[in-house]
């Protein structure tokens, strides 16, 4: 099986300071976003090209996303030593990308309680070969010691976790880049924690859930509490306006733009010269929105 080849203590992983990978943003008291690089995965950033979030409470500290590898999660784990010195208590996965839930088993060997929902979990047992064998050729050496981690709590739509005073309610509401995507709110300091509901900064990836429809509805349902800070799966911590325009309008333009394509007549192969200029400042357009149309068109074709 792919999963035992990565397990050899023995490979060392490249050693990458994590302030040369992750930065750390204050968001709010108590709050911190804590930011890789919106490129690929490799060998450099252990697969942690993505946002995580943290906050701090006098009990423990609360950690969104567990990096994307064990030596990944080991880095993550030094950006949070350089904010605090509170053990990690619990880890909860937003979704099922790799850098949502690949780093579970070191964060459990230090003693922390992973999250997650129902159809999170679910989606993390259908793709761990798959995740792997990507990363195998992504990390290298990087990926040694990781071996899929799976929650020990699950939820099937709200789970509600108090610690230190402050009340994190995470919330399922459908599928949104992959199927078991989740919301973390933390009204006490006026943050939401979106996972990869929300990317900024970057263009987002149509997959692999492939279901617009549903995910500018789980956007819906987090955009009603209104909240002042977001903690993105992908970009800097931003607010409201900014995840509006760089997630939600562009997939209500996809949708719009894909739908009067195959109202008119059009094929799969014009879905790339639908007009998506207006996010074209966004990083990695010009090797993501071509397939996002195709993705988008395959989806809407069967609706």
């Amino acid at each position: 099986m792919i999963r035992g080849l990565f397990a050899f203590a023995a490979l060392a992983a490249p050693t990458v300071a994590a302030a040369d990978v992750l930065d750390i943003q204050p968001v709010t008291d108590d709050v911190w976003a804590i930011v890789g690089p919106t490129e690929q995965r490799s060998p450099e950033n252990l697969a942690n090209n993505a946002t995580f979030g943290l906050v701090v409470t006098a009990e423990g500290a609360v950690l969104m996303d567990p990096g994307g590898s064990y030596t990944g999660a080991e880095m993550l784990h030094d950006a949070v030593r350089s904010i605090t010195d509170q053990p990690v208590e619990y880890v909860i996965n937003t979704g099922g990308q790799d850098h949502r839930w690949l780093g579970n088993g070191y964060w459990q060997a230090q003693g922390a309680t992973v999250i997650a929902s129902d159809a999170a979990v679910e989606d993390h047992h259908a793709r761990a070969d798959e995740h792997m064998i990507a990363l195998s050729r992504f990390l290298d050496d990087g990926l040694a010691g990781t071996e899929p981690a799976y929650a020990d709590v699950t939820f099937e739509a709200d789970y509600t976790l108090d610690i230190g005073g402050l009340t994190f309610d995470i919330m399922h509401r459908g599928a949104a880049h992959t199927p078991g995507d989740s919301f973390v709110w933390l009204e006490e300091r006026d943050v939401m924690f979106t996972g990869d509901i929300v990317y900024v900064d970057r263009i987002l990836g149509n997959g692999p859930a492939r279901d617009t429809d549903s995910w500018i509805a789980v956007f819906k349902a987090m955009a009603a509490f209104d909240p002042a800070h977001i903690v993105p799966g992908h970009g800097g911590a931003t607010d409201l306006a900014t995840a509006t325009r760089d997630t939600h309008d562009y997939l209500v333009n996809l949708r719009t733009q894909i739908g009067a394509l195959i109202d008119s007549g059009g094929d799969i192969m014009d879905a790339p010269q639908i007009d998506q200029s207006a996010w074209s400042y966004l990083k990695q357009f010009d090797a993501l929105a071509g397939r996002n149309a195709q993705a988008t068109y395959e989806e809407m074709e069967w609706e």
